[in-house]
């Protein structure tokens, strides 16, 4: 989109910006980006790009994603430009383990060795550029090089899919769903698998797009219970939906959480110890963790 385009920019801490880009992602209407002041600086700055002028609905959905509410907002016009191009500056690929995840204005690698997946900004949550989403491909690459073989597996929240099209470039016979109670990420996601060659459908070695919220869809529950369950969403919805998980987790399978911060995995794990998972790994980047749990046989389903 050219023409008439807008930037609504905030300094607040770190914390503050990265929490406002996991609560909110991004969407057609405003596109966000954080990024620091300066090197190891305490402030960073959160950006919202928009296509027209932002009006008082716009700035008050700004604000209301940062704690502190600042009154004091820069609010520019653009030079007439790619407003999404704009929102992508500075978007390297990101590397952790053996995937690479770049937007489309970025080449491709040449190491065979690589799981390259490309994710163009603007979308929906989920390009990668997120410590929460780096962090679970990081976790699901250790698991596949640890020996977890999951034959089904479904990613709740899944934004722009790319934590399904990671499950199935590690587990290509798998059976894959991928759920998002926003109708606009299943438009998305069908979007990014054809740009990376993913095929959809209902059976191993596809991935099942699905608009729900949590696993309420008759479809969803038909498929479980689950060998691996992804879900990168909030600490409030994680504790919310950890009945309703453990029930379509099978024996043995593995859980994988994040969108939480390192001072709420406690409450987290604790909410899924209760129903019958044991926490097998804890990892942190930055302020964000990365629980994975195991289902302990006899609970599943119960």
């Amino acid at each position: 989109m050219s023409g008439d385009s807008w930037k609504i920019t905030a300094i607040a801490p770190r914390q503050d910006v990265e929490s406002a880009l996991a609560a909110l992602g991004e969407d057609e209407r405003m596109v966000l980006s954080g990024r620091e002041v300066a090197e190891d600086s305490a402030d960073w700055v959160l950006e919202a790009w928009l296509p027209s002028t932002p009006d008082e609905t716009d700035l008050a959905r700004f604000a209301a994603l940062l704690p502190a509410r600042p009154d004091a907002f820069r609010v520019e016009q653009l030079a007439e430009q790619d407003w999404v191009t704009l929102s992508q500056q500075g978007l390297d690929p990101v590397e952790t383990g053996r995937f690479r995840v770049r937007t489309p204005d970025h080449p491709a690698t040449d190491d065979p060795a690589i799981h390259e997946l490309i994710i163009p900004a603007a979308q929906a949550f989920g390009t990668g550029q997120h410590a929460t989403t780096k962090g679970c491909l990081a976790m699901l690459d250790r698991m596949e090089h640890g020996g977890v073989r999951p034959r089904s597996m479904i990613d709740v929240g899944t934004g722009t899919g790319l934590l399904a099209f990671a499950a199935l470039r590690l587990w290509p016979d798998a059976m894959i769903a991928a759920s998002d109670i926003d109708p606009v990420c299943e438009e998305v996601l069908r979007e990014n698998a054809a740009l990376n060659r993913i095929p959809l459908g209902s059976g191993p070695g596809e991935i099942l797009a699905v608009t729900a919220p949590g696993m309420d869809d008759p479809v969803l529950t038909a498929r479980g219970p689950y060998d691996l369950l992804v879900a990168n969403i909030l600490a409030g919805p994680l504790v919310e939906l950890a009945d309703d998980f453990g029930h379509h987790t099978a024996p043995g399978g593995d859980i994988v959480l994040s969108g939480l911060l390192t001072s709420q995995q406690d409450v987290v794990a604790k909410a899924y110890e209760q129903r019958g998972f044991r926490l097998m790994e804890a990892a942190a980047i930055g302020d964000w963790a990365i629980l994975r749990l195991r289902q302990c046989a006899g609970h599943a389903g119960s």
